[in-house]
């Protein structure tokens, strides 16, 4: 059995992307014992041709033969993840357009192709809400991570197959001891540190300083994580935490930049807190077992959230006083929370392996 992944790059410097990758891995794992499975993404990668520009799809599609398609035809299953919140127009028409047109050749190619659980929308351009409908039409199953998502799918006219949750859930628990204890991670995104379309990132700067001077204030240690590792990627976060410790200037104040998917959930597993902005920190938090408030800066965060039962999400662009919200819940004890959180992610998964199962 050979399942291909298309969008979830396991080596990405954005540790989401990667538990993203090794999620999907797992699931089709439990679906099919000693599965292979191959990661496509941005980059040529195992492919015979780079996937990155529709246009360089289209003219392989063209040719004959298609060394492309050839490729894709070689698998029995695609898990089509669309790097989890890309099956949208929010990040611009030419990503979608590729991603669509690289599921549609591989569902050309013979090969049953799934969205995998993952957010669903919005489409604001009439194109992006034709390619969405012809996506979910062709798909051999369609999932969603969350039920706005599968909302917005029923309203495209293609109900989803299976209202799931996130693949990090799929992940095993890091090992007792792999990293040391820690009391609260402070998780500060180089995206919304810097000028950014979805909030205010002076505004986003501020809110960060008062929490961890907050933190500082009622005597907790604060470590500094990075959840995107630095790259050439603008966005990558290990420049603001380093600036986010300068400014604080605290011998309580550690900055916590991990090496992999691994380290990044042995390190969060660890702590007492997750505080983070990227919704992967606290994804990857909450299926080790640790609390995790959330920072939230798009639709994505709240609805897979409450779905899991989780309710304590601080959404930027709505709350009166995100900061204040934070440190009002530092103290709550949430370990029950979050093993009945852990509970109702096994429940959701257990869903989408069926359907993989049913798919192939």
């Amino acid at each position: 059995m050979r399942v291909l992944t298309l969008w979830a790059d396991d080596r990405s410097s954005n540790l989401g992307v990667r538990a993203l990758a090794r999620g999907s891995a797992a699931l089709a794992e439990q679906a099919f014992p000693g599965v292979e499975v191959v990661h496509l993404a941005w980059g040529q990668g195992p492919a015979p041709v780079g996937v990155g520009d529709w246009r360089r799809v289209v003219k392989d599609r063209v040719s004959r033969p298609s060394k492309l398609q050839e490729w894709l035809g070689g698998f029995d299953l695609a898990i089509d993840t669309r790097a989890g919140d890309s099956f949208a127009d929010i990040y611009g028409m030419k990503r979608l357009r590729t991603q669509s047109l690289l599921a549609d050749l591989t569902t050309q190619a013979g090969v049953p192709v799934v969205l995998g659980p993952q957010t669903i929308g919005p489409f604001g351009a009439r194109e992006a809400r034709t390619l969405a409908r012809w996506s979910m039409r062709r798909a051999a199953a369609v999932m969603a991570r969350d039920s706005v998502s599968a909302a917005y799918a029923d309203g495209l006219g293609r109900p989803v197959d299976v209202l799931s949750t996130d693949v990090v859930f799929a992940l095993p628990q890091p090992a007792a001891g792999a990293a040391p204890e820690r009391d609260v991670l402070l998780n500060v995104s180089g995206l919304l540190w810097a000028p950014n379309n979805h909030v205010d990132h002076e505004q986003y700067r501020a809110h960060v300083l008062t929490v961890a001077r907050g933190l500082l204030a009622d005597g907790r240690r604060v470590g500094l994580l990075a959840h995107v590792l630095d790259s050439h990627v603008a966005d990558n976060d290990v420049p603001a935490v380093h600036e986010v410790a300068a400014l604080l200037d605290s011998p309580e104040v550690e900055v916590v930049v991990p090496t992999d998917l691994d380290d990044v959930r042995a390190v969060v597993g660890a702590a007492r807190l997750v505080i983070g902005s990227r919704m992967h920190a606290c994804l990857n938090a909450l299926s080790t077992g640790t609390a995790a408030l959330p920072l939230a800066y798009s639709r994505k965060f709240d609805p897979l959230l409450r779905d899991l039962g989780w309710r304590h999400n601080v959404d930027l662009r709505t709350a009166e006083d995100p900061a204040g919200a934070v440190l009002r819940l530092v103290s709550a004890d949430l370990d029950d929370e979050v093993r009945a959180t852990q509970a109702r992610a096994a429940e959701l998964l257990a869903p989408a392996v069926a359907a993989l199962q049913r798919v192939a």
